[in-house]
């Protein structure tokens, strides 16, 4: 080659193979080499067993689907763009003109906006039911019917349901043929509970998981997942995945890759920094109701129990508290404002603890009787010392008065 240019592009160096380290390599590409023809003409994506173009799969982003399906106990994984598009991958997928959706009243608020959005534009229904009561699922539940979201607990109010009794009815529904079950996996991470083995031979259909949050565990990286074991629903999913043009950047791969081997221990302080925190605010007048699913008294206590046990590292590191009634949203925002350590902001998971204040009766309409009257506002802990979040609760209380 008689231009450096040229060389430079088509340098004859290849590093020697065998190089391991703690963190896997970061694989690039759009472009993807084959040696010839018949490689290019045969080599396979759907199963990675080759690699053809970028958007399909490097082994940077093969490596962190296996990871998870390790960790939620499925056999099949493709990675979304954020957690609302892996929600909205499952319903292009499996959703067409005609059929239904059946959501939790206190489903990810997005899932529902999505249902009242596009999919009513293009002819697909659905219904909200009541996530504590299974038969008003199996009420709701008609020939129609093609897919059911589950949501443990809810991402607000953080009622836990009862997950087998719901599954069940999902298999037992129209007669015997059932209907899908998708789980929005988030707030369990896949560590609270083995969403596809919950026992007696019940598991989900397929699960999602908003990877910004506990996977990545630094507020840094927008990602989703959805994971399965059956192969027939996963190459479904996939083959819309791909028309979809759905893809991650390997960067941010790397960063969830880095992440997950301290997503246990990470989970585990977020879990005991909320029950301390949730424990001392029921001893605080200013507030009429805390919601956590480890108090004896929160709505579906005895469901989280039963599946996920009582021992740290089951429950996540979101809490909510309701505002005795006397006290006007205006007081309360000034209550979020008065927080130091506790920022302001949507999401959760990662190091710095988070407050949302909610108006619960523009979402749950109406507005369920397990839930007292009153401006809500979730927080979720971060990594912070649990003496110094509480000292900033209080602290943030004088301004109520």
């Amino acid at each position: 080659m008689s231009d450096k240019t040229t060389g430079l592009i088509h340098h004859p160096y290849v590093p020697p193979e065998g190089f391991a380290a703690p963190q896997p390599g970061v694989f690039k590409a759009s472009t993807v080499f084959f040696p010839n023809v018949a490689a290019m003409r045969s080599r396979e994506w759907k199963d990675k067993t080759g690699y053809t173009y970028g958007l399909h799969g490097t082994p940077t982003s093969y490596l962190l689907e296996e990871r998870l399906c390790a960790l939620e106990g499925g056999a099949q994984c493709l990675l979304a763009p954020s957690g609302l598009a892996a929600i909205a991958t499952v319903a292009l997928s499996l959703l067409q003109s005609g059929d239904e959706v059946l959501i939790p009243d206190n489903a990810y608020g997005p899932n529902k906006a999505l249902a009242q959005g596009e999919l009513k534009d293009w002819g697909i229904t659905h219904q909200y039911y009541d996530p504590l009561d299974p038969q008003d699922l199996a009420r709701r539940i008609g020939p129609k019917t093609k897919l059911v979201w589950l949501e443990a607990a809810g991402s607000v109010t953080l009622e836990f349901p009862d997950l087998r009794e719901q599954l069940r009815v999902c298999r037992n529904a129209n007669g015997g043929a059932g209907v899908l079950s998708a789980l929005d996996n988030t707030w369990g991470a896949g560590l609270a509970f083995n969403a596809f083995d919950l026992g007696r031979g019940l598991g989900v259909d397929l699960t999602i998981q908003a990877l910004t949050k506990y996977p990545s565990g630094g507020g840094d990286v927008l990602m989703g997942s959805i994971v399965t074991r059956d192969p027939g629903l996963h190459i479904r999913l996939k083959l819309t995945h791909m028309r979809l043009g759905l893809g991650v950047g390997m960067n941010d791969v790397e960063a969830v890759l880095r992440s997950l081997p301290s997503l246990a221990l990470r989970y585990r302080e977020h879990d005991r920094t909320a029950r301390a925190l949730a424990a001392w605010c029921q001893g605080c007048a200013e507030f009429a109701q805390v919601l956590h699913p480890a108090l004896p008294d929160s709505p579906g206590h005895a469901a989280w129990k039963t599946l996920c046990g009582a021992e740290e590292g089951r429950a996540a590191g979101l809490f909510s508290v309701v505002f005795d009634a006397r006290y006007r949203p205006a007081q309360v925002d000034a209550f979020c404002d008065a927080l130091r350590l506790f920022k302001l902001g949507y999401s959760w998971g990662g190091p710095i603890s988070l407050a949302v204040p909610y108006d619960l009766d523009s979402m749950r309409q109406p507005r369920p009787a397990h839930l007292a009257p009153g401006t809500l506002v979730r927080f979720s802990t971060g990594l912070e010392a649990a003496a110094d979040l509480q000292a900033d609760l209080a602290q943030a209380l004088l301004a109520l008065r």
